[in-house]
């Protein structure tokens, strides 16, 4: 008798009187502030992800096919908001760490798998009027159907390729092009790029670039910042601003262009296992990408469902380089002949 003594005792010391494993509760058992502060997430969130994944996740082909999705949902939700497979998370769910690896990896394929559900362009002309209309209403700049910019996620160091994923401060990281509306829902995530490339390059490779020469709106554009080349279908702020009409259209990009550099830190705000805290990802680089990946996906439908991430508490930087870049000079006159354009009829 002395092994269940002992561990009734470990439970109350680490948890306290009340606290049970998931073997012992269900989930309506415990309050939302617990599933917040242990989770990240409230019960109907929880449950909407069970719906949502549930059938993937209870596929007798997976090794954890014991373990219910509702368990395995939980699991993943802790490591990625906790970055840790920490022992009392592990005990408080009744599996172990291993399983919670598993659980990881499991949640993460099947929020991939649906990444192109929750993270696109709108297609409708209603919906993208709209989304004009938000970002206009910010600062005055017209046209504007997305923010994009770049952030370095740090990783370990992998077996293979390992220099293409050293940054220009010596980490390994992985480069992730996001671009977002005005609420802050990403419509674009391509989290895979090597750190070693530098956000003009990624850009130039990126599927993103691709949809807009290509299939997207012809009447409209992306905000970026200097470390983007300007193009037809990308505004850039201009070098050293001359004229009144320069500095408005300049403030103007900047106040709009901060909303996708506020959706980034509130990312690693909620999701700490990009923030570094905990250390880098301990996976290879395709399954830190997922990881990635799937966090923004669960970004998203936070969103959908309400749930403010803006009005979470600010964190410390992540530990990654800020991209140092040089301003980057385009050639292309038809481009600088739109932002010419945008200047005199909106600026001016």
């Amino acid at each position: 008798m002395a092994v269940p003594i002992a561990v009734l005792d470990c439970d109350l010391l680490l948890y306290g009187r009340g606290h049970r494993t998931l073997d012992r509760f269900k989930l309506e058992d415990v309050t939302d502030e617990y599933l917040v502060s242990t989770y990240g997430f409230p019960r109907q969130f929880i449950y909407y992800l069970v719906d949502l994944l549930g059938a993937t996740l209870s596929r007798p082909t997976q090794r954890s096919r014991a373990i219910s999705p509702e368990t395995q949902i939980l699991a993943a939700l802790g490591f990625y908001t906790s970055g840790s497979f920490q022992t009392r998370m592990g005990d408080a769910m009744g599996i172990s760490q291993a399983s919670m690896s598993r659980c990881v990896a499991n949640v993460t394929e099947a929020l991939v798998e649906r990444a192109s559900q929750f993270i696109h362009f709108p297609e409708d002309e209603a919906t993208v009027q709209s989304l004009k209309d938000d970002f206009y209403g910010l600062a005055g700049m017209p046209g504007v159907l997305g923010v994009v910019d770049c952030t370095h996620v740090a990783i370990k160091a992998p077996n293979a390729e390992d220099l293409s994923y050293v940054n220009r401060k010596g980490l390994h990281s992985l480069n992730c092009l996001m671009v977002c509306d005005a609420r802050g829902v990403l419509l674009s995530a391509e989290t895979h790029w090597p750190g070693s490339l530098p956000d003009c390059t990624v850009l130039e490779q990126a599927a993103l670039t691709s949809q807009f020469e290509t299939e997207l709106h012809k009447d409209g554009w992306l905000l970026g910042d200097s470390s983007f080349l300007l193009r037809t279908w990308l505004m850039t702020p201009l070098h050293i601003p001359e004229t009144p009409a320069e500095y408005r259209y300049n403030m103007a990009h900047s106040a709009t262009h901060n909303i996708i550099e506020r959706t980034l830190r509130t990312i690693r705000s909620r999701f700490r296992c990009l923030d570094g805290s905990k250390g880098t990802l301990q996976y290879s680089p395709e399954k830190s990408s997922h990881i990635i990946l799937a966090c923004c996906v669960l970004h998203n439908i936070s969103l959908e469902h309400g749930l403010d991430v803006w009005s979470l508490p600010a964190t410390g930087p992540m530990e990654q380089p800020e991209e140092e870049y040089e301003q980057m000079e385009s050639v292309d006159s038809e481009a600088c002949r739109i932002r010419q354009e945008l200047l005199l009829t909106h600026f001016s």
